[in-house]
């Protein structure tokens, strides 16, 4: 499966991915082409945490979302899809709403990788505590709606970050708690319009998770778990 891959990477980078295990949190629109990026590079083990249902108005730019698997449990969705383009690989479906309240229930230590694409600041705030606590690189996407332009997202330190009001209030979170650092795909790109919950397109949220896969299996593939070097541009 991974011919092509290998042509790309390497023999050792394949069996670097393979044996790598990346917990993502959130399948929506950006999440869910994250996790099949994932699977298809050979990531091994990963595991997959939503605690929502496929809706109608996922429609328009979720993978989970087909008119066969509404009102079904994104995390299940996702982890048959997985397993149906990879059954070498092992999928960990939590069907849960990562929060503050329930953060014990998720123990990141055991993994190489940990990805934010949640929705709300208190979930990516938290998560990017207890990713620090224990050592373990983590990349977090920050808003997507609202946006038209996919070729205006960047992979940035937080703290580098303008434009983006997700990015102005994590700022401040994450001050607080005593982060000082945290690698993001964010865009520059002023929203189009301004409303809640926010607008969306199918090739905007995409293009975000598909940054945030490339990240981190580049790192992966390059054999650390060290923080990737934050850049200007894509």
């Amino acid at each position: 499966m991974h011919t092509r891959t290998e042509q790309l990477l390497g023999a050792d980078a394949v069996e670097r991915l393979r044996t790598s295990r990346v917990a993502l949190f959130g399948l929506g629109g950006v999440g869910s082409f994250t996790a099949e990026a994932l699977a298809r590079a050979g990531v091994g083990h990963l595991l997959l945490v939503d605690g929502d249902n496929v809706a109608s108005s996922n429609l328009n730019r979720q993978l989970v979302a087909l008119h066969s698997t509404l009102g079904q449990p994104k995390a299940d969705v996702m982890a048959a899809r997985i397993r149906d383009i990879s059954p070498a690989v092992r999928v960990d479906a939590r069907r849960a709403f990562y929060l503050p309240e329930n953060a014990d229930d998720f123990d990141l230590a055991g993994f190489d990788y940990v990805i934010d694409a949640v929705d709300t600041v208190a979930a990516k705030v938290e998560l990017a505590v207890r990713a620090r606590a224990v050592g373990v690189p983590l990349v977090s996407c920050m808003g997507a709606g609202n946006k038209l332009d996919p070729a205006r997202f960047e992979v940035a330190d937080l703290f580098a970050t303008s434009v983006c009001p997700l990015c102005k209030a994590m700022r401040k979170a994450l001050k607080a708690r005593g982060v000082t650092a945290l690698t993001v795909v964010y865009s520059r790109e002023t929203p189009a319009v301004a409303c809640r919950p926010p607008g969306s397109v199918s090739f905007v949220p995409a293009v975000a998770g598909l940054i945030l896969a490339g990240v981190v299996i580049r790192a992966l593939a390059a054999g650390g778990r060290d923080q990737p070097q934050a850049s200007q541009g894509t």
